[in-house]
């Protein structure tokens, strides 16, 4: 019998819930790990994940088995959980509702990851609001900006 064979490149992109400047630099490669084992563990490919203090982006081989939406909820809530049981703040962290997701051919996978990979030198220069409308446009998706993240 006949195989499928696939890879589907996705690239989702979320933020702090009130787009708060919390995941600090001491810990934020501990999540970055935890959301990569989170992909592996949905036997999906984690390719890069980064991002600065208020949002993050995860760069993903996604078998066509598996949902986006499903693996967005599952990273966010796990990754929630597993901020908040090691204690890295006082309060409460969790996620913004919603996220962007965008697809890529494999021949873009090294623009994507060295966009990706440079996110703090890419944030002097331009902030989050700016990139991700940049996002929305380029991928000429239709918007309504009070539907969007919350921007400070």
């Amino acid at each position: 019998m006949a195989g499928t064979f696939s890879q589907i490149y996705i690239h989702y992109v979320f933020a702090v819930k009130g787009r708060e400047n919390l995941l600090h630099k001491p810990w934020r490669d501990e999540v970055f790990k935890y959301i990569s084992g989170i992909i592996k563990g949905k036997n999906q490919k984690p390719i890069i994940l980064n991002g600065v203090e208020d949002h993050v982006h995860v760069f993903v081989g996604l078998k066509p088995a598996m949902c986006i939406s499903d693996l967005a909820r599952d990273i966010k809530n796990n990754s929630s959980n597993f901020i908040n049981q090691q204690r890295f703040l006082k309060g409460k962290f969790s996620w913004q509702e919603g996220y962007g997701v965008f697809s890529y051919a494999h021949s873009q996978i090294d623009n994507v990851y060295q966009y990706i990979v440079s996110q703090e030198e890419h944030h002097r220069k331009k902030n989050f609001k700016e990139e991700y409308i940049d996002f929305l446009k380029r991928f000429e998706i239709e918007y309504n900006e009070k539907y969007l993240f919350q921007w400070i």
